[in-house]
């Protein structure tokens, strides 16, 4: 069982370091250092932490073209109880106040449920990433009370109102479980006008193409939603999608990487920078390891040097020098600071 461990270890580190390598060797294509520096702002580095967002793996119900995490029903990537307990316990002595719990499908991790009710115990709030057909999946039907119960905040991928284009990037009748899943989440009040149980959509396109702005795509996302399918929801993300993974992969396929980075660069927007996600998230991986975001977690792009490795190695002087961390980047960077900006609550400029 350790050398199974050992040798996934092994691949994932590889498969990580061979997508930085694809990355950086687009040689026409501007570093993200490089803009930075063009527009006179400084390297990028923290200014706090008021989200830890924990990845609990790569177990999934689903396997979507576009996914960053190269999640699935064939992985066995998952939190362990031990870690999960470092995380609660890094939330109560730094007093950070959100807990962001994503996946794969996180739900199906067996600590998801503790997790969930241990913050929400010390007070914090809680997200759920969902990719809605979750909750309705054999042996997971209860999920949306115990949400509702524990006052959790749902952030629910659905990359479109319309069936063809969800089946097409999350395949069949996902879009139907997922309308399933939105009116069950309705039925117990989230996502409902004066409501406190919030529901958030998420769209990201379904190729190499920015998202159009959040607000306009909004009230389209309202409007269909309502007359079609008699669904209410609290507010709607964009987000852009990563260079990274499964999408990664299918830009090469159709040789179009770095056609897509470039757009990314031209549409660089500095305005943005103060807004990124990454000056205020710590991110943790199924292992415990610490990254300055999801999307450095994919990429294996740790910490800077003179930062901690993993939550064992969180003693009071490290986590007072995370606060202040420099933030590792590299090319994917431009898919969050393009056009109006791309984070995990959305476009960062209204």
């Amino acid at each position: 069982m350790v050398e199974l461990t050992l040798a996934r270890q092994h691949n994932r580190l590889a498969a990580a370091a061979e997508q930085r390598r694809i990355l950086e060797s687009c040689e026409g294509v501007a570093s993200f250092s490089q803009a930075l520096d063009g527009q006179g702002i400084a390297a990028l580095s923290a200014c706090g932490i008021e989200t830890l967002q924990i990845n609990l793996g790569k177990v999934c119900n689903q396997t979507c073209r576009h996914c960053h995490v190269d999640a699935g029903p064939d992985r066995r990537e998952s939190m362990s109880r031990e870690t999960a307990e470092a995380c609660i316990d890094l939330l109560r002595r730094a007093g950070i106040p959100t807990l962001d719990i994503t996946g794969g499908a996180p739900e199906m991790n067996p600590n998801f449920r503790w997790l969930a009710t241990e913050a929400r115990r010390l007070g914090r709030r809680v997200i759920d990433r969902c990719n809605l057909t979750i909750l309705v999946a054999p042996g997971f039907e209860d999920l949306p009370e115990f949400l509702a119960d524990r006052q959790v905040e749902v952030v629910a991928s659905l990359p479109c109102y319309l069936q063809e284009n969800v089946d097409r990037q999350r395949g069949d009748r996902a879009f139907q479980r997922s309308i399933e899943a939105l009116h069950r989440l309705n039925e117990l009040g989230y996502g409902l006008p004066g409501s406190s149980l919030t529901l958030a959509l998420v769209y990201n396109p379904l190729g190499p193409s920015l998202p159009p702005p959040q607000h306009k795509l909004e009230v389209d996302y309202r409007r269909e939603l309502r007359k079609r399918h008699g669904v209410e929801f609290t507010r709607l993300y964009t987000i852009t999608n990563m260079p990274i993974s499964r999408f990664l992969v299918d830009l090469l396929r159709q040789q179009k990487l770095e056609e897509y980075l470039e757009k990314l660069v031209e549409a660089f927007n500095p305005t943005t920078v103060e807004g990124l996600m990454c000056r205020t998230t710590l991110s943790v991986d199924w292992l415990g390891n610490l990254y300055d975001c999801d999307f450095n977690q994919m990429l294996e792009l740790g910490l800077a040097p003179d930062q901690p490795r993993n939550l064992r190695d969180l003693d009071d002087a490290a986590l007072a020098r995370l606060v202040q961390r420099r933030i590792a980047t590299g090319r994917h960077c431009f898919g969050c600071t393009a056009g109006a900006g791309s984070s995990c609550a959305g476009q960062i400029q209204g």
